[in-house]
């Protein structure tokens, strides 16, 4: 590896930052102290700040020279919603909120290459440090975009990372075109007539309606997408009734849809709708039908996934980095950046777990399990990407 010796010296620095973060996790949109540790260490390094783009979200900027060019730089601060496992000394400090998927991490990595870039800005043109809210669910990157992000700070490209689990730690994966499913929730009510369970006839059955139009909906995905397609539509919750004896009126069905491609989702959401809206009919219920679409699919694009792609091999090796990697039906709302603008995302390993410390939960090392913690042997190689990606696109000219 090929990673920047000032970042390294001021490692343990940054993990203590992001150890920090990581004991005092906060939920979207409610990034208050995250953002002000962001800011803080911004300002104390020299570095213009903005506040208030997507509610909590900070934007630092580093500019240098008189190159009009710039370039975007995205972490994700929020955390999850759930109860962390772990004992270690930097273990959640709240009840009921965790970084369980790594956040601090790339925040803390961000913060590393802000550090070096302030120090030494070697390129021409202008660094954006995009540290966004409310990943998890609430549509930060889009709720940036709404206040202004890209019209009041224009970029040529914007860039993201994520820690992958799985992947050997320090190795990156990426590939062109789409790289994460587009993230879909269905909620559907079945309206039916109650009745005494010993006479049936006497009702209308929301239950096996319901039964039906989800036996049905499997259909979908096999007789009606592409077979050369991926989409998966699963049924996660059926709710109804409350005593053994009673038919009840209504039964709720509850999902997610996930594809790579808008007109993927809009084939599922169509026939998803008419199959519950007729098999309802046909027994005699009634039906509404809710499809909410959450983050649309990510697409990397070609040339700024090829030029990401020379610079991970330039960091790590080209034996480390895996260019065309298998895409996930995880979705991530970065997507919603790449739609505006050219860009490319990409997976940093981070191992199996065994660099946790002592005190760490019995679960494994994935994302969003209870027992997870970012590897911080990651920070140096995560922000010497940042830095050599940076420093390559807006290179100096002579």
């Amino acid at each position: 590896m090929k990673l920047i010796d000032p970042i390294l010296q001021f490692q343990s620095e940054i993990q203590e930052i992001r150890r920090d973060i990581h004991a005092h996790p906060e939920l979207c949109y409610e990034e208050h102290r995250t953002a002000e540790v962001v800011a803080n260490q911004l300002t104390q390094w020299g570095i213009p700040v903005v506040r208030g783009l997507g509610k909590t979200g900070v934007l630092g900027i580093i500019r240098n020279g008189d190159s009009p060019r710039a370039i975007g730089l995205r972490a994700d601060m929020d955390a999850l919603p759930m109860q962390e496992l772990n004992t270690f000394a930097h273990t959640s400090r709240h009840a009921g909120k965790m970084h369980a998927c790594g956040h601090d991490g790339h925040t803390a990595m961000l913060l590393g290459a802000a550090k070096y870039l302030a120090q030494h800005r070697d390129f021409d043109g202008t660094v954006y440090l995009i540290f966004q809210p409310a990943e998890e669910g609430g549509g930060g990157a889009r709720a940036m975009m709404q206040d202004g992000l890209f019209e009041q700070y224009p970029m040529e490209a914007v860039f993201g990372m994520h820690n992958w689990p799985g992947i050997a730690s320090g190795h990156f994966a990426v590939t062109p075109g789409p790289m994460m499913a587009s993230s879909n929730e269905f909620y559907v009510t079945v309206r039916g007539k109650g009745a005494h369970a010993a006479q049936p006839h006497k009702g209308i059955d929301p239950i096996m309606t319901a039964i039906q139009i989800a036996q049905s909906w499997q259909t979908i995905v096999s007789r009606n997408a592409s077979p050369l397609e991926s989409a998966v539509l699963s049924v996660t919750q059926i709710h109804s009734g409350s005593a053994t004896n009673v038919i009840p009126d209504e039964a709720t069905l509850i999902g997610t849809v996930r594809a790579f491609s808008t007109e993927m989702i809009d084939l599922i959401e169509r026939r998803m709708q008419t199959i519950a809206q007729h098999t309802a009919a046909a027994f005699d219920a009634e039906v509404e039908f809710s499809f909410k679409r959450n983050y649309p699919p990510l697409i990397n694009h070609a040339a700024e996934t090829a030029f990401a792609t020379e610079v991970m091999r330039a960091v790590v090796g080209a034996d480390k980095v895996d260019a065309h990697t298998e895409p996930t039906m995880g979705a991530e709302d970065f997507a919603f950046m790449l739609q505006a603008k050219p860009g490319c995302y990409v997976f940093l390993g981070n191992g199996e777990g065994s660099h946790r410390d002592a005190g760490h939960g019995l679960g494994p090392c994935n994302l969003h399990n209870p027992s997870y913690d970012f590897n911080d042997e990651l920070l140096p190689v995560g922000a010497t990407y940042w830095v050599r990606l940076a420093e390559n696109y807006l290179k100096k000219t002579a």
